[in-house]
């Protein structure tokens, strides 16, 4: 036997001595025998490992896949990847737009916990996490504290289970004129709590300077009835 080029040929005969005919190996056995040859460790200290050969055999795989996908795809390889850079975008426009997929609903989730606390409260939480950068905690804080700031005020009624989107509504309906940004800092809150976007520091110095503005807004009710006597004063 003799290697030739990295494999070995069994040769299926055996010569004797002088004119003696050639002792003939049969088929199975010479390839029997060329099989426990082969088998032998001296052949194999240069294999790769099993990673390697795991690897190995993924990148092949990879490989075939790309060639028969290139093959069907008009424009052969530059058409498929113009196809999978557009997927590549779709799926990425549709992540930042929908976030991280929630594993539950969770739309009808409240807005408070179960430890009351006061929109003063809640405003220094809002504070602290928005001087470390935590701007989706903060929005969170934030939007508690002006709807817990409304309650104190009368402005809406103490309701537990009350979500951002009620709150903003029944608010909207008291402050006509702040209703557009209610229910905008209620999709905030909904999207960084329940939709998995990450919120930012444009979006907490929107909600923050709601909360200011509501603090100097007068209810529609009351505002009609202090113009009424002023009218009737003068």
């Amino acid at each position: 036997m003799s290697p030739t080029g990295g494999v070995l040929n069994v040769v299926p005969a055996l010569w004797r001595s002088g004119d003696e005919p050639p002792v003939t190996i049969p088929r199975d056995p010479a390839r029997e025998a060329a099989r426990r040859e082969l088998a032998k460790r001296m052949y194999h200290e240069n294999d790769p490992g099993l990673p390697q050969r795991a690897l190995n055999a993924f990148w092949d795989w990879v490989e075939r896949l790309f060639t028969a996908a290139s093959t069907a795809t008009p424009g052969g390889t530059l058409g498929l990847v113009v196809i999978v850079l557009a997927v590549l975008a779709v799926l990425g426009a549709l992540w930042w737009r929908l976030g991280t997929p929630q594993r539950t609903p969770t739309a009808s989730a409240t807005l408070f916990d179960d430890r009351p606390r006061s929109a003063a409260e809640h405003r220094a939480a809002a504070e602290a996490h928005a001087a470390q950068g935590h701007w989706s905690q903060a929005v969170q804080e934030r939007m508690r504290a002006i709807v817990r700031s409304l309650e104190e005020r009368a402005l809406l009624d103490v309701r537990p289970g009350r979500t951002a989107d009620e709150a903003a509504s029944e608010a909207g309906r008291t402050l006509p004129g702040q209703a557009d940004r209610l229910r905008a800092a209620a999709r905030d809150f909904d999207d960084v709590t329940y939709g998995g976007r990450a919120a930012g520091e444009g979006t907490y110095g929107r909600l923050a300077d709601l909360d200011a503005d509501l603090e100097r807004t007068r209810p529609a009710l009351a505002a009609t009835a202090l113009d009424a006597r002023q009218g009737a004063a003068g």
